[in-house]
């Protein structure tokens, strides 16, 4: 079955998007994970022909990385964070949990097709440990019991919000925003939590700048204060979409244990 005429448009369209065609491989290889499920041969030869490649590269960039899957994936692609932070707050028992509870094990998807199961490396989201993924986007301070109903929900159709995040679409939907057409939910959700502006709070109590680097000498008033001003935009909407009650999110956890 070769690609849809739709979907072979939008690969020219991703590979358009760079001055070198060939640079745009890898979200096309998203999408054809988007609308395949996973990546197929015939995936690998539209993205070789457009690009005017063989076949074999495109193959070989595919099997490079983790995230590009040669075999169909659930409707929710869960990943553990086993590394170091995580693995001693409880990763790997819940990976252990998840993998018996599911009856899967790792990079294997249930037999109803909905769940698929991946040990993955750091996240950086230490400060969340131990951290989930489903279908890229955060679940936070997890423990063996919240992952658990995490997957029973996802399979039964609720709906699931991500800590720091939007709402879980499908697998097949995240993989087309990674392939670059946005699904209007970018803004829905914190994008930060309390935790990770932690250091931001005490770093503007004292008064902590970066420094500039030398060959910049001073800030002029003026200078000082666009960048004051862009620091402000970049991270006042982090801030203001923070809103944790940590003695709610603290009991949560409790509950848990």
């Amino acid at each position: 079955m070769s690609i849809d005429q739709t979907t072979y448009a939008e690969l020219g369209e991703i590979a358009g998007r760079y001055p070198q065609a060939r640079s745009g491989l890898l979200p096309m290889l998203n999408l054809v994970q988007a609308a395949e499920g996973r990546i197929t041969p015939e995936g690998i030869e539209a993205c070789a022909e457009i690009l005017g490649i063989t076949a074999a590269e495109v193959s070989g960039v595919a099997t490079f990385y983790t995230m590009y899957k040669r075999k169909p994936v659930g409707d929710y692609h869960v990943g553990v964070c086993t590394n170091t932070l995580c693995a001693v707050m409880g990763g790997d028992a819940i990976f252990e949990r998840l993998k018996d509870h599911l009856d899967i094990g790792n990079d294997e998807t249930t037999a109803d097709g909905k769940v698929s199961l991946e040990h993955i490396e750091c996240n950086a989201a230490c400060d969340y440990a131990p951290v989930m993924t489903v279908n890229w986007e955060f679940m936070d301070n997890m423990t063996p019991q919240s992952a658990t109903q995490l997957v029973d929900d996802l399979r039964s159709g609720v709906e699931v919000t991500s800590t720091r995040g939007p709402r879980i679409c499908t697998w097949r939907e995240a993989e087309r925003v990674l392939a670059g057409f946005p699904d209007d939910l970018a803004d829905e959700g914190p994008a930060a939590g309390h935790a990770s502006l932690v250091g931001l709070g005490i770093a503007r109590e004292r008064g902590w700048t970066a420094p500039r680097p030398p060959e910049l000498g001073s800030a002029s008033g003026s200078d000082a204060s666009k960048e004051a001003a862009v620091e402000q935009a970049d991270t006042g909407r982090a801030e203001s979409e923070t809103k944790i009650d940590e003695s709610g999110a603290d009991t949560k956890h409790e509950d848990d244990k």
